[in-house]
C-alpha cells in the first residue's frame, strides 16, 4: 500500500486555496485552519496526559493501551499532575480564540471546563487528601470481568497488575491523608475498603475460576491476597486512627459552591437562587403527586396510595423476563410517538446484576466506552433478590420493582435514556474531546427528563381519546411513579445546597428527605449522607430543568418547525456538553444563551 504524507505546512495551503475557491477569504481561511488545528494538536496532547496519569478511565473509555495500569497516588505524582493541569489552563487561557472556527471554539470551552473542574477538584474539594474513598474504591476491577474485549488470561493479567500495586497505593493513602478527615467520609470509606475486600475475596475469585494455567492462577492469588489484606488493614487504620480524630466539618462552604457550579457546568446563578428554583419545584411536584394519588383512591392519603401500587410487581421468577418484555414495548413506543431517531437496531441486553455488582446496584445501565471496537455489547442490569433471603425480605426488595417504577427506571436507563444517548453518541460526528469529557447535568439531567417527558408524550395512557375509569387510573399510577423519581433528585438538589451552603446537618438533611419525598429514615439518611461527599448530586434535577428551559427556547425558535424528534436528535449530536454551551449550538439568538434555567 502506498502511504501518502502531506506536510502541515502544505496541507494549509490546499485549505486556504480551496476556501478561495469557493468565495472565502484566504487570509482568515488560513487564520482558522491554523488556529484549529494547533487547539487540536493541544487537546491531543492534554488527552495523551489526562489517560496516563488515569489510565483506568482509559480502559472504561475502550481505550485498551491503558489496561492493567493505575494511577501513581504518591505525593510527587499527585503534584506534577496539579502542575500539568495548572500549566494547560495557562496556555488556554492565553489563546486568542477570535481564529478559532464554531466546531474548534465549541472544544476549546469545553476543555478548558474539564481542565478547570480537574483543579477544582485537586485543590477545592481536596479528594486525595481529604477522602479515603479515593483510596478505598481504587481497585475496581469490575471492567475485566464484565466486558469480554481480550481473551480471559489477558484480562486477568491485567488484573493482577493492578492488584500487585495495592501495597503502594495504600502507603500513599497514609503519607497523602491530613490528621484530620470529615467523619462522613472516614465511615463511609470503611463501608468501601471491607466491600471491596469481600469482592475480592469471593466475586473476584468466582469469576476468574475457569482460568487454566496454573502459573497465572498462582500468581492472581498472590497478588489478589495480597491487596485483600492492605484493604482490611486500611479499613482497620481508618478505624483505629482516622475515625477517633474525624470531625464534622465537609461543607464546600458557598463560595466554592459557587466556584462548583460555575467551573464544572458553566452556571452562574447564586446557589441561593438555585435553592428558590428547587424550592419552588418541590412544591409543584408534590402537588402533582397528590393529584396523580386522587386520580387513583381519593380516600387515602397519597402516600399510602403509593405504597399500594409498589404491591403490584413481578415474581422473583418474572422479574427479568418482565423487564425485558416491557422494554421492548417502551423502545417501540419511541418509535411509533418519534421520540428521538434510534440509531440502531441492537438491543440492550437485559440481565441479572453480576453478583459482585450486586451490594451497591438497584439497577444499572453497563455501555461500552465510546472507542471500544470489541466488547461493544451493553447491558441493562437489574439485581433479582436472593435465594437465601426471607420471603418479607424478597417481597420488599421486589416493591421497589412494581411495573410502574420499573418501566420508569427503565426509560431512564435504556429507551430514550442512558443506552439511547450512547447510540447517538456513537452515531454523531463528535469529536474525541466530544466523546471523553462529559457533564454530570447532561448525562444524569437527560436521563432524569426523559422520565418526565415519556409521561408527558402519553407513555402508560390510553391510545383512545375516551379512556376508560381503568385506563385513567393506569395513567396516574405512572404519572405517581414518575413523581417519586423527581421528588427523591429535587430533595438532593435542596440538600446539597442546604448542606454545604447552609450547615445543615445529615440529620436534618435525613429529615428533609423524609418528609419531602416520603422515605423511610434509613434510605433517607444514606441520601443526605451521599450528600456530603457527592455534592454534584443536585445536577440530576438542575440538568433536567435545563433541558425543558432548552426545549422551550428551542420550540420558540423553530415554530411550526419544531418536533420532539428534532429538537432529541439535535440535542444527542454534540456529544455532553455542559448545556450551557449546547444553548449556544442549537439556539440561534445570543440573547437567549445564558438562560439556562
Amino acid at each position: 500500500m502506498t502511504r501518502i504524507c502531506i506536510r502541515h505546512d502544505v496541507a494549509v495551503l490546499l485549505l486556504v486555496l480551496v476556501a478561495a475557491c469557493a468565495g472565502g477569504p484566504p487570509l482568515d481561511g488560513s487564520r482558522t485552519v491554523r488556529a484549529d488545528a494547533e487547539l487540536d494538536r493541544l487537546a491531543e496532547e492534554f488527552i495523551d496526559g489526562y489517560l496516563a496519569w488515569r489510565p483506568q478511565a482509559g480502559t472504561a473509555l475502550g481505550l485498551h493501551e491503558y489496561d492493567g495500569k493505575m494511577t501513581d497516588y504518591r505525593r510527587a505524582s499527585l503534584d506534577a499532575e496539579l502542575d500539568r493541569l495548572k500549566a494547560f489552563e495557562r496556555k488556554l487561557a492565553a489563546r486568542n480564540t477570535n481564529a478559532l472556527s464554531r466546531r474548534a471554539s465549541y472544544d476549546f470551552r469545553i476543555l478548558r471546563a474539564a481542565i478547570q473542574s480537574e483543579i477544582f477538584k485537586f485543590e477545592d474539594m481536596a479528594g486525595y487528601t481529604t477522602n479515603p474513598m479515593t483510596y478505598a474504591g481504587a481497585f475496581d476491577v469490575n471492567i475485566y470481568i464484565k466486558r469480554n474485549f481480550a481473551p480471559l488470561e489477558d484480562r486477568v493479567k491485567s488484573v493482577i497488575a493492578i492488584l500487585s500495586q495495592a501495597p503502594a497505593v495504600m502507603a500513599a493513602a497514609r503519607v497523602n491523608l491530613a490528621e484530620s478527615l470529615p467523619k462522613p467520609y472516614v465511615e463511609t470509606a470503611i463501608e468501601v475498603a471491607n466491600g471491596a475486600a469481600a469482592f475480592l475475596s469471593k466475586d473476584l475469585v468466582e469469576a476468574l475460576a475457569e482460568v487454566k494455567s496454573e502459573s497465572l492462577k498462582s500468581a492472581f492469588v498472590e497478588a489478589n491476597q495480597r491487596a485483600l489484606a492492605e484493604l482490611r488493614e486500611f479499613a482497620a487504620y481508618l478505624t483505629k486512627e482516622k475515625l477517633p480524630k474525624s470531625r464534622q466539618q465537609y461543607a464546600l462552604g458557598r463560595a466554592k459552591y459557587q466556584k462548583m457550579l460555575n467551573v464544572q457546568e458553566l452556571i452562574e446563578l447564586s446557589p441561593e437562587r438555585l435553592l428558590e428554583i428547587g424550592l419552588q419545584e418541590l412544591r409543584r411536584e408534590q402537588q402533582l403527586f397528590a393529584e396523580a394519588a386522587r386520580g387513583i383512591d381519593p380516600a387515602k392519603k397519597p402516600i399510602e396510595v403509593f405504597r399500594e401500587i409498589q404491591r403490584d410487581h413481578p415474581t422473583e421468577q418474572n422479574l427479568i423476563p418482565d423487564t425485558k418484555k416491557n422494554l421492548e414495548a417502551i423502545r417501540q413506543f419511541v418509535i411509533d410517538r418519534e421520540i428521538v431517531t434510534l440509531p440502531s437496531e441492537v438491543r440492550v441486553r437485559v440481565e441479572e446484576t453480576p453478583p459482585f455488582a450486586r451490594a451497591t446496584s438497584f439497577a444499572s445501565m453497563d455501555t461500552p466506552g465510546p472507542f471500544e471496537t470489541k466488547a461493544t455489547e451493553a447491558y441493562y442490569y437489574v439485581t433479582p433478590v436472593e435465594l437465601h433471603w426471607t420471603p418479607q425480605q424478597k417481597e420488599e426488595w421486589l416493591t421497589a420493582f412494581n411495573f410502574y417504577t420499573t418501566d420508569i427506571v427503565s426509560i431512564h436507563e435504556a429507551y430514550p435514556g442512558h443506552y439511547t444517548q450512547f447510540l447517538c453518541l456513537n452515531a454523531s460526528p463528535a469529536t474525541k474531546v466530544e466523546k471523553i469529557f462529559q457533564s454530570y447535568a447532561f448525562t444524569e439531567g437527560w436521563a432524569h427528563y426523559t422520565e418526565q417527558m415519556m409521561i408527558d408524550a402519553g407513555f402508560g395512557a390510553a391510545a383512545s381519546q375516551h379512556p376508560s375509569p381503568a385506563d385513567r387510573v393506569k395513567a396516574a399510577k405512572y404519572r405517581l411513579a414518575q413523581s417519586v423519581e423527581a421528588l427523591l433528585r429535587l430533595c438532593r438538589l435542596c440538600v446539597s445546597i442546604k448542606t454545604h451552603c447552609e450547615g445543615m446537618s445529615i440529620e436534618d438533611g435525613a429529615k428533609f428527605f423524609e418528609e419531602n419525598c416520603y422515605y423511610e429514615h434509613k434510605p433517607a439518611r444514606q441520601e443526605a449522607l451521599r450528600g456530603t461527599f457527592d455534592p454534584e448530586y443536585l445536577y440530576y434535577t438542575v440538568g433536567k430543568l435545563q433541558i425543558l428551559k432548552l426545549r422551550r427556547d428551542y420550540q420558540r425558535q423553530e415554530g411550526a418547525a419544531f418536533s420532539l424528534q428534532k429538537f432529541h436528535d439535535e440535542m444527542l449530536r454534540h456529544g455532553m456538553p455542559p448545556i450551557r454551551l449546547l444553548r449556544e449550538v442549537m439556539l440561534k439568538d445570543p440573547a437567549s444563551w445564558d438562560q439556562t434555567l
